[in-house]
């Protein structure tokens, strides 16, 4: 397999370079997202397809802070690169806000936003791909700087995947990206710094494991969480098997040098969640495959979710995977041919009775003669796993939902749970990027003792937030959380 490990980054003498010197460290780490360390999550919006100066497809992120009472759409922040202090600049075709990860990188008790646009060109190498690093401050998120990318000659699309935390339990954070090419994931190690050397990192080919991942696809999704319960997080990485298009899902230990060593095979699947659902602590992984099976063979009829129960080995041997469709008993719906049931997968606290939920997009959902509107369900957790008892769904045309359903919204596109209030209850997060043609809208509904609840429901769209509207910016193709 082809593998590489840099204990640091080389300049171009071969003169190694010192590690960065570790930053002020915070009493406690802030929590993601929370970018002005008030305690409330904020939300980072990606509309990769937005224009900008311009520049068609170049893409840009809104990011909607806390309070209270849940997000606060006034209160926002646009970060392109045409903005200030962010490096590059906004191109045709960038993609900027394809990807989106949040972890206190520098320790100084605000978390930071890394951002991905794979089609950025870098040194005249076209769809390169970029990351971009924007810093957390007591006033929210301000200055940035690029995120080295240690293996460039070897990768194209650098940030269409990202994901950050502690992967090798050293108790600094670490930066995990997707790319295409040789190494389809990297890592690149803290501490960070706002301007110091990086420190080093390790990639490695995916593309001769078992299973094997298509190059050309390469690492196209991550998501993270302490699987094995050892205090700190394993990577769920997605791609598409070798020869193929269909999904690829695998469990990896970053702490493993060549983690291509120790892969633990995944339901396959083009999203994940990971959090306690049972509250054992171990965190549990939630795979969403929205495809049919004449698409891809682990898909289904309307498209599925399937979650895996974690354990010491990755995976609980003894609780087999539960497999949740439109036609399980207790889900609400019925499995229908093109539903995507899967399209967004999101796992949190939305009740506050210390076990995750399940929040489920089935952006393909159609409604009478409307097709397309998309719907989200959510179910429950409990000591004995994920229940479907009081499973709940919700729709543009659920009472106190704002906005009405209509053909191609595709509600349900992403969903997000995080505690923008500060009530220590997840609030739910939707996104239909399909909205008005293209714009894009997002709804957030606040997490109650009963779950989601549509009273105080708030939805906002890409001028809301200080995104243009030109062309079709897909705005909350990507939600951050």
């Amino acid at each position: 397999m082809r593998y590489r490990r840099l204990a640091v980054l080389v300049a171009a003498s071969l003169t190694p370079l010192a590690l960065s010197a570790p930053a002020a460290q915070a009493a406690t780490p802030a929590a993601p997202y929370d970018f002005n360390g008030d305690g409330r999550a904020d939300l980072a919006v990606g509309a990769p397809a937005a224009t900008v100066a311009g520049k068609a497809r170049a893409g840009a992120v809104s990011v909607v802070y806390g309070s209270s009472t849940g997000l606060k759409s006034s209160t926002y922040k646009v970060i392109t690169q045409n903005s200030p202090a962010v490096p590059g600049s906004a191109e045709t075709d960038d993609a900027f806000g394809s990807s989106l990860a949040s972890a206190d990188l520098n320790r100084d008790g605000y978390a930071d936003l890394l951002v991905g646009a794979p089609g950025e060109d870098v040194d005249g190498d076209t769809n390169d791909g970029t990351v971009v690093i924007v810093w957390g401050s007591k006033s929210g998120l301000s200055g940035a700087r690029t995120l080295v990318n240690h293996n460039q000659r070897e990768n194209d699309r650098y940030g269409k995947a990202v994901a950050a935390g502690d992967f090798t339990g050293d108790g600094l954070p670490e930066v995990a990206t997707g790319s295409t090419g040789m190494f389809e994931l990297n890592f690149v190690s803290g501490p960070f710094t706002k301007t110091g050397p990086f420190g080093g990192g390790n990639g490695g080919s995916l593309a001769d494991g078992l299973p094997p991942f298509s190059s050309s696809y390469g690492v196209e999704y991550l998501s993270a969480g302490d699987v094995m319960g050892r205090g700190f997080s394993n990577l769920v990485a997605h791609g598409r098997v070798k020869g193929t298009d269909d999904a690829v899902t695998v469990l990896v230990d970053g702490k493993i040098g060549n983690f291509n060593n120790w892969l633990v095979r995944m339901p396959s699947g083009y999203v994940s969640a990971v959090g306690d659902i049972d509250g054992d602590g171990y965190a549990d992984v939630a795979v969403g495959n929205h495809r049919e099976t004449s698409a891809d063979p682990a898909g289904a009829k309307g498209g599925r979710v399937t979650v895996r129960y974690g354990g010491p080995d990755g995976v609980d041997p003894s609780r087999a995977p539960l497999t949740l469709t439109q036609d399980t008993p207790g889900v609400p719906g019925s499995a229908e041919t093109g539903d995507a049931f899967g399209s967004g997968v999101s796992v949190g606290d939305i009740n506050g009775d210390g076990y995750a939920d399940l929040a489920i997009g089935a952006s393909g959902e159609s409604t009478g003669a409307a097709t397309t509107t998309g719907s989200v369900t959510v179910l429950f957790g409990s000591a004995r796993g994920l229940t479907t008892t009081g499973a709940k769904t919700y729709t543009q045309n659920t009472a106190g939902v704002p906005g009405a359903e209509e053909k191609s919204d595709r509600f349900g596109g992403r969903t997000s749970l995080l505690d923008h209030s500060g009530d220590r209850r997840a609030d739910l997060v939707i996104s239909a990027p399909g909205e008005n043609a293209g714009d894009g809208a997002v709804t957030s509904l606040r997490g109650t003792a009963t779950g989601p609840t549509t009273t105080g429901a708030t939805t906002f769209g890409p001028s809301t937030t200080g995104i243009g509207t030109t062309g079709t910016p897909g705005y909350g193709s990507i939600l951050g959380g």
